[in-house]
């Protein structure tokens, strides 16, 4: 297969809007252009400088995944071909979130203007699933039983994710993308602090588990520290079966019988049919338009997309280049078009291979003018009074993202995850790797909120083989039909607004992707009731928001972005975030 992405043949499901998609792009307005300056003079003015390149680009959260990615670009792999091998790697380096017993999303947007695809690799709920399986007798739910228990874990997509992008896309045989996450397993790598720390932190739930402990620390119980060598022999076996017989030595075979006894033995519900029966989807990724730019990003299972089209919508008709970033007034109506499309969110996002979402109606600009005829400038509107809107017609945030571009212009976005830190803190004995959690984004019970403070209703009710609805919003922004921005990250439900303030940053205030990276964040979800905030705010601009009714809370690091954005001359600059230690762009 040639390096520029060739579409080969192979079973594809769609959504079936892509062509009510496109007349809608076309029917969209066009605002005022707040053109971002590419050239490399503003940034001898800026404090944060981006790594760049001429000839590829990687950002993942793991410096080790970073280099390995990298190394296929160098020796003439596309961007699939590096990012299906980071993916792998992340799964040794980062057992936190990396995984190859989670799932998530990718979006490929080639270099030649083609439409953009996504494939959903998301995890589904077991065959033997049901809707009422997270409460007790009166109908109450059980908190624990959907975060950590057997019967929290979804039948993993991963493998069969990163191998279908492989194969649709990629340069480069299986067996080779993994050889370099094998000889990381095998041999073992030197772990940094934020390992060590991770474990420390994690103690009491992930020592619950033999096999857990017997993986992920020493034999006297204690934690691996900075500095030193850790190895995983089982999860080298299990990635080498994978190499050897291809996506069948993942959901067939020895791993196949591993999940199913780990399952057996736990009471948990994941079958050897489960496993068998599993595929990943190709899907029309969400498409909207902002100020000029064409916005890019996942489509439902994953509710990201759709409403970062849609905040952008609402944002549009507000002049925040001239408001100014982070001011008061910009805080203020972001926060107030966060509330309607979190709102929304509850109501209407599933997966849409069992419901109805009214995606075109969630997107559109005439139903963003609506919601934004709702905003006052000068007061905040209660939660309470925000509900759900009519429409037209029909994840502990350690989730992990990169972003790969290539000498040919192709891009990657890719967002994956086991749910919590540490997923389940369940690891299947004997194949090394960690079960996720990820049954807990389905709604346990209309209205209850789930880990996240997300409220969920019948859309995105427990179903046998259904996707569990998520927040990942792997994002490719184009302009003239040539990728701009590659973008995306870990954070829960902070994962859509990280990605918005990213993507705003870049077009509305003109940053170079670093500082759109580093630059402090905020967060409105609808319920509860505030707008969470990084350090960096300034104290007048919180007093100013508090005086129209806003509640402000400080809270920790938001989301860890990887992104990468393509000058005008071609030039490619990286942004890893530094709220993750280990995050890097590397290029060459």
């Amino acid at each position: 297969m040639d390096r520029d992405l060739h579409q080969q043949s192979g079973k594809t499901r769609l959504t079936g809007r892509s062509s009510a998609l496109r007349a809608l792009t076309l029917s969209l307005c066009l605002t005022t252009l707040a053109t971002p300056v590419l050239s490399q003079a503003i940034l001898e003015g800026e404090r944060f400088h981006p790594a760049s390149a001429s000839n590829g680009m990687v950002a993942t959260s793991h410096t080790l995944a970073t280099e390995v990615a990298l190394d296929v670009l160098k020796n003439g792999g596309n961007a699939v071909d590096a990012a299906v091998t980071a993916g792998f790697a992340l799964a040794v380096t980062q057992p936190r979130s990396g995984n190859i017993g989670g799932g998530g999303f990718m979006l490929i947007s080639k270099g030649d203007g083609s439409e953009p695809e996504a494939i959903d690799y998301r995890e589904k709920a077991p065959s033997g699933a049901t809707e009422t399986m997270y409460q007790d007798a009166s109908g109450e739910v059980v908190k624990d039983r959907s975060r950590f228990t057997h019967l929290a874990a979804g039948v993993p997509g991963t493998v069969a994710g990163l191998a279908l992008a492989l194969e649709r896309h990629g340069t480069l045989p299986l067996k080779e993308a993994l050889a370099p996450a094998i000889k990381l397993a095998k041999d073992g790598f030197v772990v940094p602090q934020r390992f060590s720390e991770g474990l420390e932190q994690a103690r009491e739930r992930l020592q619950r588990w033999p096999a857990t402990q017997a993986t992920f620390y020493k034999e006297d119980g204690s934690a691996w520290q900075a500095g030193e060598r850790f190895r995983q022999p089982e999860l080298a076996a299990t990635l080498q079966r994978i190499a050897d017989e291809g996506v069948k030595g993942f959901y067939e075979g020895e791993t196949a019988r591993l999940i199913v006894e780990e399952m057996e033995r736990h009471g948990g519900l994941i079958t050897s049919k489960d496993l068998e029966n599993y595929q990943p989807v190709i899907r029309t990724p969400v498409h909207g338009n902002y100020r000029g730019y064409d916005i890019y990003s996942m489509s439902p299972p994953s509710s990201g997309g759709t409403h970062i089209v849609q905040i952008l919508n609402i944002l549009e008709g507000f002049p925040i280049t001239k408001l100014g970033h982070n001011s008061a007034d910009t805080i203020h109506y972001m926060a107030e078009a966060m509330k309607l499309a979190y709102a929304d969110r509850s109501e209407y996002l599933g997966d849409t291979d069992y419901v109805d979402v009214p995606l075109m109606g969630l997107t559109s600009k005439s139903y963003a003018t609506e919601l934004r005829q709702g905003i006052k400038p000068d007061k905040a509107r209660p939660a309470s009074d925000v509900r759900p809107g009519q429409p037209a017609s029909y994840e502990s945030p350690e989730t992990t993202h990169f972003s790969v571009v290539d000498k040919w212009g192709n891009a990657v976005s890719n967002t994956y995850t086991i749910n919590f830190s540490y997923g389940s803190g369940i690891t299947v004995e004997g194949a090394g790797f960690l079960l996720n959690n990820e049954m807990d984004d389905f709604s346990a019970k209309p209205g209850v909120p789930n880990a996240y403070g997300l409220i969920g209703g019948a859309a995105n009710k427990v179903e046998p083989g259904k996707r569990m609805l998520s927040s990942m919003s792997p994002t490719i922004v184009r302009k003239d039909d040539r990728n701009f921005l590659v973008t995306g990250s870990p954070g829960g439900s902070r994962i859509i607004t990280t990605t918005l303030q990213v993507i705003m940053n870049v077009i509305d205030h003109g940053m170079n992707i670093q500082t759109a990276v580093n630059a402090p964040r905020i967060h409105h979800q609808w319920l509860p009731d505030e707008i969470r905030i990084e350090q960096g705010i300034s104290t007048d601009t919180v007093n100013l928001l508090e005086s129209r009714g806003h509640k402000v809370v400080t809270n920790s690091a938001m989301g860890a972005i990887q992104s990468i954005m393509i000058g005008e001359d071609g030039t490619l600059y990286g942004g890893a975030d530094p709220r993750r230690s280990t995050s890097s762009a590397m290029g060459y």
